[in-house]
């Protein structure tokens, strides 16, 4: 019996910390009519003469494309408070794309976090003929509606058209719509046959984005929402897999904190198709749309909403599309979820300091669980009294593990104590533990968050001190992880106050759990560290008071 509390002490440990998440890695706000431009092209003309999609046979509006001035490769910057956004003649691509709330780095020497940068060659949200011998609209160069290189959207939503006229006749309008205070950006893309003949160029819109690492404890690439579940795709099954079918409701690429997504107004069974670039380091996947005819004369528009943004849920629900089940934190997700929006509540209720938050979240948990615990340390409290016993049994009966094990029952059984009792409840407990690690190391509430003192970063591992050298085993920056040292001294302190397996091998295996957790956790972020730090100290005052009280 005392094999099997062992062995699943062990296996419990590192389903937690390590291959838990291998296994398992895998509101809307009102919209401002935008304001539209005076010139009107003839593409839109001919798109709101019907419903969304179609057709018109007035040749004549077809004739009224404005003259637009052409910058030839240049771009337009349009700003709001949250991003500043690049878009090139080119493709009339997002071509640099800056978070205006967030970093790059923690010392803030690296500017602001860019979605899309300069290594982003091709820029992001191009659009293309999906129908073969319907090339070049990617890489064309746009005219643009406006005179203005450069816009400031504040109080009301800014439209900016670009246009292009394919070598077959297919007049292209590509608008982008500007909202203030959100990270949703419109994108209606109008077709218009001006040719003589029936075309079925068909389109898709791509999100582009430099090659992720594919994540080690969180998943990092593609992503799409298809017939009601969440797929997360592995970059390296890319090429095995390259499209995906289904009624798609959003596709897009993510890392562990950002994402960017395109999102239909009108889902449809369709596909995305998946590119990854080796020689460029570049992630392509496009959402592809049914493929409609366009008569001469008559046009199609084509509506989506974009996504550049945090991967924070309240953001994600006041998108809305069901965008927030991006998130998703794994097997436990139903858990995490609810855990994620309590530390946010204490933390802009109670305290503005996410390690404060993330404390007292930790001691909510601890008052929930609290009958669970008191049995389970009462089991080992009374296994304890049964130790001198259990010694004399083995001693007695050193060479007949039968008739040894047959009288550790009987004493067992005597005593009325069983031993799995004490590690029952902790299995309980362990959904809880595992929802909530994951929740803390995914959470961009927790990225270049400060506690205090050295601490000035949860995300990241707690280091003080910043040494030239670099230390075996341990992340970039090297330093002393005061943090993670204090958590591995609190282990062993935990460690001493349980009962000791009466087999000497098998007590020395238990006291360097310890210093397998302290080395696992060695790179952890400080937010995780903190919390099972957390932990264990409430762990080992109420471990202490029921010892103390059945003594």
């Amino acid at each position: 019996m005392e094999q099997l509390r062992l062995l699943l002490a062990i296996f419990l440990t590192i389903m937690v910390f390590l291959l838990w998440e291998l296994l398992f890695v895998p509101k809307q706000l009102p919209v401002q009519p935008p304001a539209g431009s005076e010139q009107t092209s003839a593409t839109r003309e001919v798109a709101r003469q019907h419903d969304p999609g179609a057709v018109s046979d007035s040749k004549d509006s077809l004739k009224s494309v404005p003259e637009m001035r052409s910058q030839g490769f240049g771009s337009i910057v349009v700003e709001t408070e949250l991003y500043k956004a690049e878009i090139s003649e080119k493709g009339a691509a997002i071509s640099r794309f800056f978070l205006k709330q967030y970093q790059e780095t923690m010392d803030g020497n690296g500017g602001l976090k860019q979605l899309v940068p300069e290594s982003n060659f091709a820029g992001t949200a191009l659009a293309k003929f999906s129908a073969p011998g319907f090339e070049g609209m990617d890489t064309a160069v746009f005219t643009t509606d406006t005179e203005q290189s450069s816009w400031h959207v504040r109080n009301k939503a800014e439209t900016i058209s670009f246009f292009w006229t394919s070598p077959r006749g297919i007049v292209v309008e590509k608008q982008y719509v500007f909202y203030p205070q959100s990270y949703k950006i419109g994108l209606n893309i109008t077709l218009a046959n001006t040719g003589n003949t029936l075309l079925e160029p068909g389109l898709m819109v791509e999100m582009t984005n430099p090659m992720p690492d594919g994540g080690t404890f969180v998943f990092e690439g593609p992503f799409a929402y298809i017939d009601g579940s969440l797929e997360e795709i592995k970059p390296k099954k890319i090429k095995k897999e390259p499209v995906r079918k289904g009624e798609i409701l959003w596709t897009g690429i993510e890392d562990r904190y950002f994402m960017t997504a395109v999102v239909p107004e009108n889902p449809a069974q369709t596909e995305i198709r998946l590119q990854q670039e080796s020689r460029n380091q570049l992630l392509r996947v496009a959402y592809v749309e049914p493929v409609k005819q366009l008569s001469p004369g008559s046009g199609y528009e084509y509506q989506y909403n974009l996504f550049m943004g945090p991967k924070k849920i309240s953001e994600l629900q006041s998108f809305g599309h069901g965008l927030d089940k991006a998130i998703n934190f794994g097997f436990f997700d139903i858990i995490a979820k609810p855990c994620l929006w309590l530390m946010n509540a204490i933390h802009d209720n109670v305290v503005a300091n996410y390690g404060v938050a993330i404390i007292m979240l930790t001691m909510l948990f601890k008052i929930i669980f609290f009958p669970l615990g008191n049995k389970s340390y009462r089991s080992m409290a009374e296994m304890k009294k049964l130790q001198p016993l259990m010694t004399e049994i083995r001693k007695k009966y050193k060479d007949d593990k039968k008739k040894m094990n047959e009288e550790v029952m009987r004493l067992y059984k005597t005593y009325k104590v069983n031993p799995m009792s004490g590690c029952l409840p902790m299995v309980v407990q362990i959904p809880v533990f595992i929802a909530f690690y994951r929740m803390l190391y995914e959470s961009i509430e927790l990225r270049h968050a400060p506690f205090f003192l050295w601490i000035n970063d949860l995300s990241a591992p707690d280091r003080l001190f910043n040494f030239a050298f670099s230390i075996p085993f341990m992340a970039p920056p090297y330093g002393v992880p005061v943090l993670t040292i204090i958590m591995g001294a609190t282990m062993f302190l935990q460690q001493k106050l349980s009962p000791p397996p009466g087999d000497p091998s098998q007590a020395k295996i238990m006291m360097m759990l310890p210093l397998i957790f302290t080395f696992i956790f060695i790179n952890f972020p400080a937010g995780l560290v903190l919390y099972w730090l957390t932990n264990n100290v409430l762990s080992i005052a109420q471990q202490y008071y029921i010892t103390r009280k059945t003594a």
